[in-house]
């Protein structure tokens, strides 16, 4: 069955003046228009085409690739907002629905927004939709603690910054787990470091424990190699200079600089670290 907000991997079954129709493997026919048509071709040759709505409504397939799939999320730029509600550019020449009912905040032309997409069961459409908790859910977790994990970044709050957990959970990065810059729909890999009463999720974004010694460890090396051998950085220094400096704690450091000193990669004085 050809799917909506997909990408499917059909074959070229006739042409027409309109362009190829594609078909698939239950004899479902959509129409590539002449625009994104290969120069060259041959019948049942398979194409990769994502499959959505025309203005009249009709399924219609695209070689182009859009910025988000259906059940996905992504940052995207609003182009405009009409009396029916706002429409995104998500990179394809029909641009992404997002009624006013499923806007967090009331968007603005030109602002960025992260959304989700879905498929609207009364009118088979693909939309969006900013209010993106609605389609996360903790009440049963697919993770444990440790595990890595996929996030998306969501929103800032008081605690931390909200992220999304393998497109399926919320999680919470505490401030003191933040040693880098993020924005809104930002992509990176997280750990599990706690889940809490409730199925919340305690997320950071360094290694736990002891697992963290040795890629903090080789992160002292680089900068060592890249300032000459020398680290202006001890277990006396203020934790704020060794995060501005490394962007880990000063637990972490204090950790990886140990296991390089037992290495006897590095020696320790008082005016910082010397790589031996």
């Amino acid at each position: 069955m050809i799917q909506l907000g997909r990408i499917n991997t059909l074959e070229i079954l006739r042409e027409s003046d309109h362009g190829i129709y594609l078909v698939d493997a239950e004899n479902e026919e959509v129409l590539l228009p002449n625009r994104y048509v290969p120069k060259e071709f041959k019948i049942w040759d398979k194409l990769d085409v994502f499959v959505y709505l025309d203005n009249e409504e009709r399924p219609v397939a695209t070689t182009d690739r859009p910025y988000i799939e259906l059940g996905d999320f992504a940052l995207l730029r609003c182009n405009q907002v009409t009396e029916y509600g706002a429409f995104l550019d998500w990179g394809l020449v029909k641009e992404l629905f997002c009624p006013f009912k499923e806007q967090a905040f009331k968007m603005k032309p030109g602002g960025w927004y992260l959304v989700y997409c879905y498929l609207d069961v009364k009118t088979n459409r693909l939309a969006a939709s900013s209010k993106t908790n609605s389609f996360l859910d903790n009440k049963e977790l697919t993770v444990n603690e440790f595990d890595e994990v996929d996030l998306i970044v969501s929103h800032p709050s008081e605690l931390g910054m909200n992220v999304i957990v393998n497109k399926k959970h919320t999680g919470l990065i505490f401030k003191d787990d933040i040693y880098t810059d993020l924005s809104i729909g930002d992509k990176l890999k997280g750990i599990v470091k706690k889940i809490r009463p409730g199925n919340k999720l305690d997320i950071t974004l360094r290694q736990i424990g002891y697992r963290s010694i040795e890629p903090n460890a080789q992160r002292i090396l680089n900068e060592l190699q890249d300032n000459d051998g020398f680290l202006n950085l001890n277990d006396k220094s203020d934790p704020e200079a060794i995060k501005q400096e490394l962007q880990m704690s000063k637990k972490n450091f204090k950790k990886a600089v140990g296991s390089l000193y037992k290495q006897r990669l590095i020696e320790i004085k008082d005016d910082g670290i010397y790589l031996v």
